[in-house]
């Protein structure tokens, strides 16, 4: 018999709709978690924020499941990834509708990585800047283009992935793709950024 971890997310899903078998709903939010709580805060910009869509994202996937809303057609995390972006579209309406968007910037380190662990402490203040001038110049980003390189590069979702996530064909997402490349080239000589270290 396999493992929780050996079961696909279609398997998952079936053991909790027709089993209530909770530990399958916990094995699907813990292998999905980085990615959907990265994009989470990528979007929003904001720690406290990126935590409360995260939980209200799954509470609406475990709504959505019980009652029988989700077709499965192998593409979970495009779903899920769906609902949170239609959460976050729904808090900004009301933040603009109340006139309270806030420009806070998060501490959250999304670039932290074991291998910047043996840097100097001028290494670590220099990739720190570079990882936040990379988070600006991809906010500067059309929101078309913006949304692929997350999808890209935070969430490591393929171009498939991300052509059937934002509705569009494969060229087309790879063509945003290069576009925002060359933008982010652009942004990079104008504002004369150094995003390497010496």
């Amino acid at each position: 018999m396999k493992t929780l971890s050996g079961l696909s997310d279609y398997e998952l899903v079936q053991r909790y709709v027709n089993c209530n078998d909770k530990t399958s709903i916990e094995a699907l939010i813990n292998r999905h978690r980085k990615k959907i709580y990265t994009y989470i805060l990528l979007v929003v910009k904001d720690q406290h924020l990126a935590e409360d869509v995260f939980q209200e994202t799954f509470i609406k996937v475990i709504k959505s499941l019980k009652e029988g809303r989700y077709k499965d057609n192998g593409r979970f995390i495009s779903w899920v990834i769906r609902i949170a972006h239609n959460l976050m579209i729904d808090h900004f309406r009301k933040e603009k509708q109340l006139n309270t968007i806030s420009n806070d910037s998060y501490e959250n380190d999304l670039f932290n990585s074991k291998r910047f662990a043996d840097k100097t402490i001028e290494e670590e203040i220099v990739l720190d800047q570079i990882s936040k001038d990379v988070r600006r110049l991809v906010h500067e980003l059309p929101d078309d283009q913006r949304e692929v390189v997350i999808l890209r590069h935070y969430c490591g979702m393929s171009f498939k992935e991300i052509a059937e996530q934002t509705d569009v064909s494969i060229n087309t997402a790879l063509g945003r793709m290069r576009y925002a490349l060359i933008n982010l080239r652009r942004l990079i000589k104008e504002k004369n950024l150094s995003l390497s270290i010496k």
